[in-house]
């Protein structure tokens, strides 16, 4: 019979189990491939010491027995040697007919894990401690939270089709963002009728922004999306039916190229009604239009309502610009200051101000185009109690008890 190999403590090693000349323990088998595989510690039972100067780690034993487990689960051994950055980038392959801004985004965080440290950690070794580590680490290296909001809402997923392809065991991100990193992201409220009305007052006097004026009561009366809006055409207005077609959206890119695109959700394309009001913006609108040289074509939708100094289609960066210098000549002349007032905040007022007037929550989940009605429900919330008072005081009166 062979004498039974033992380590440099005398100890018996098992089958597949040796020491190298450095004292370091390997295990060595064969995958469920027929590939051979090992795994190494410092460390053979979970008692021992590691030497001076060495990262504690499991035992080879402890390692051992995970090898078995992932075996017998089908595990992928070692994660398939895959790194956050492969793992994302192979998640992200798999992503086909997304929109352009999704694609920016995947990009934007493929990018982000290039630079950092936890991009090239091995995915079977990343614990919910490191995973949290390094979004903290987001956050103190400047990120904001709507960042980190979604660096992790494309890495979760990318670790969850890991563990249903067995290359690890658990998801290390499946945990409450909030409570991790500080939630700094600014809630964009509806602003009161009353500033809604200095607002739209203030931008139809000044000499300079009343040229937008007509545009800006109509995101304020309509609830309609800045990329929606920005994508209307003449013949989108039906002044006869006084409705808004929205069946499509604007968006350029970062290589400026125009493009249009579906609207946000499948509830997206409908018809807005318009008030006299709005239909009178409209019209000064068309009529106002400058004639361009040539008539900007995109995706095959031609005549659209705004079109900047180039002779192209306005976007939404158009606009944002335009309300934060409102809001700036604003603030700079009166004591009473204006809140930051964007096209999202027009949206998000004229919700509000339907759902303060008693609007049936169904049809005003129509008219928004929310996919769930529990975005619109969500405008309830910001009622208040002058709302209230309203409600209770329209209610039937009720006889007094004899």
């Amino acid at each position: 019979m062979s004498e039974k190999r033992r380590d440099k403590k005398n100890r018996v090693l098992r089958n597949g189990e040796s020491q190298r000349p450095d004292g370091r323990y390997q295990f060595k088998y064969q995958d469920n491939n027929g590939n051979v595989k090992f795994v190494y510690s410092w460390r053979l039972d979970k008692n021992d010491r590691a030497p001076a100067g060495k990262k504690r780690d499991l035992s080879l034993r402890e390692k051992e027995r995970q090898v078995e487990q992932d075996l017998l689960n089908g595990l992928v051994p070692n994660g398939s040697n895959l790194t956050v950055l492969q793992l994302v980038e192979k998640y992200v392959s798999t992503k086909t007919g997304v929109g352009h801004n999704t694609k920016a985004n995947y990009n934007f965080v493929i990018n982000i894990l290039k630079k950092e440290k936890f991009g090239n950690m091995r995915i079977d070794k990343v614990s919910e401690l490191d995973a949290k580590a390094w979004l903290i680490k987001l956050q103190e290296d400047g990120r904001g939270y709507s960042t980190i909001h979604s660096v992790r809402g494309i890495v979760r997923p990318a670790f969850k089709s890991a563990v249903k392809n067995n290359y690890i065991r658990n998801n290390p991100f499946e945990f409450p963002l909030k409570g991790v990193v500080v939630d700094d992201s600014v809630t964009r409220e509806a602003i009161t009728q009353k500033q809604e009305r200095e607002f739209l007052r203030f931008v139809k006097e000044d000499k300079h922004f009343q040229r937008y004026y007509d545009g800006i009561y109509i995101l304020f009366h309509t609830g309609l999306r800045i990329s929606e809006f920005c994508g209307l055409t003449i013949s989108d207005v039906d002044f006869k039916e006084m409705k808004i077609c929205v069946d499509h959206q604007l968006e350029r890119k970062r290589n400026m190229e125009y493009i249009i695109q579906p609207p946000k959700t499948k509830s997206g394309k409908r018809e807005v009604p318009m008030t006299a009001e709005v239909a009178d913006c409209f019209r000064r609108i068309i009529a106002e239009r400058t004639n361009p040289k040539i008539e900007p074509m995109i995706d095959g939708y031609t005549g659209f309502l705004f079109l900047d100094k180039n002779e192209m289609p306005m976007v939404a960066l158009h606009w944002e610009k335009y309300f934060q210098h409102i809001c700036e000549k604003y603030n700079s002349i009166y004591k009473v200051q204006m809140p930051k007032v964007t096209p999202h905040v027009c949206r998000h007022t004229f919700c509000s101000n339907m759902a303060g007037s008693g609007m049936n929550p169904k049809i005003l989940q129509y008219i928004m185009g929310h996919s769930d009605i529990g975005v619109t429900l969500n405008t309830y919330t910001h009622l208040k109690f002058q709302d209230a008072k309203r409600e209770m005081n329209n209610l039937p009166k009720q006889k007094k008890a004899q």
